[in-house]
């Protein structure tokens, strides 16, 4: 979809994260304006192709490790656009049974998610806003695809660092454990500021304001261990998101100076 015109409800003068996301991971549905920004947030952190590969990995991972918990229900919050390996490959693949709701508030991402899925039954598009966590906790959509009153697999991958407040965060994160069922998981990766100096960082943010999302608000490792309140975290616990659980034979991406992530997967008592 490189055609500067985008689909009616589009707006291709705005760069989207989810469309900046997909240029990053080497895809076509994004437009000259995401592109632009792209190019800048590798210039301003020249790892960031690494990091949404990194964060594509980690996002098999732990629903890897949750469908082999038993969990068979799974929210994607803030899914961003289809690529390889997504939640629903992953969980029906190692659970044939499984169901999968993905909630974005990006309109390409509604339009491509539910073309791509029109045949697939046991798993929905929703639009949702993740600053209105009641909201998609209440959605009758959502509640007739999966029930809240069994374990549920939580997954908000590098969407929480796209709200400002961090007590607001808390309260959010918070507002979705507290309607989970026991048995439930969460997992989340988050930016961290890594090694950029206060201009770089200053730069993207200015950046981000001018997207879809808005600002971005990186956060430290004492700050996202607060998301995990009421979660055993699973072993190796918060880490640099490259380091949670690799696979043997996966290969290590090279070190590149630019922003961090942090990754974890907690269970709920």
């Amino acid at each position: 979809m490189n055609q500067e015109q985008g689909p009616p409800g589009i707006d291709v003068t705005v760069p989207s994260v989810a469309r900046i996301y997909d240029y990053l991971l080497g895809g076509k549905d994004n437009f000259a304006v995401d592109r632009a920004a792209a190019e800048k947030l590798i210039e301003l952190t020249p790892n960031a192709r690494e990091g949404v590969q990194t964060n594509r990995r980690f996002i098999r991972r732990a629903v890897t490790l949750m469908a082999r918990q038993g969990i068979r229900q799974f929210l994607d919050i803030g899914a961003g656009l289809p690529t390889q390996e997504n939640v629903h490959q992953v969980a029906l693949g190692e659970a044939p049974d499984s169901r999968v709701v993905y909630v974005d508030n990006d309109p390409i991402v509604l339009a491509h998610g539910r073309a791509l899925l029109a045949d697939n039954s046991q798993t929905i598009v929703v639009d949702g806003d993740l600053r209105e966590p009641e909201a998609i906790l209440d959605d009758p959509r959502i509640n007739e695809h999966i029930d809240f009153g069994k374990p549920v697999g939580l997954l908000m991958v590098a969407v929480l660092h796209f709200i400002p407040g961090t007590e607001d965060t808390e309260r959010i994160v918070a507002t979705l454990r507290d309607r989970l069922a026991p048995g439930s998981a969460m997992a989340v990766s988050h930016l961290s500021y890594g090694d950029l100096d206060e201009e770089k960082i200053r730069e993207g943010r200015e950046l981000y304001k001018n997207t879809s999302a808005g600002a971005v608000t990186p956060r430290t490792h004492a700050e996202l261990l607060r998301f995990f309140d009421g979660f055993d975290l699973v072993e190796p616990g918060l880490v640099v998101t490259e380091e949670w659980r690799p696979e043997p034979d996966e290969p290590k991406l090279p070190r590149i100076p630019g922003v961090d992530g942090y990754a974890g997967v907690g269970l709920l008592r």
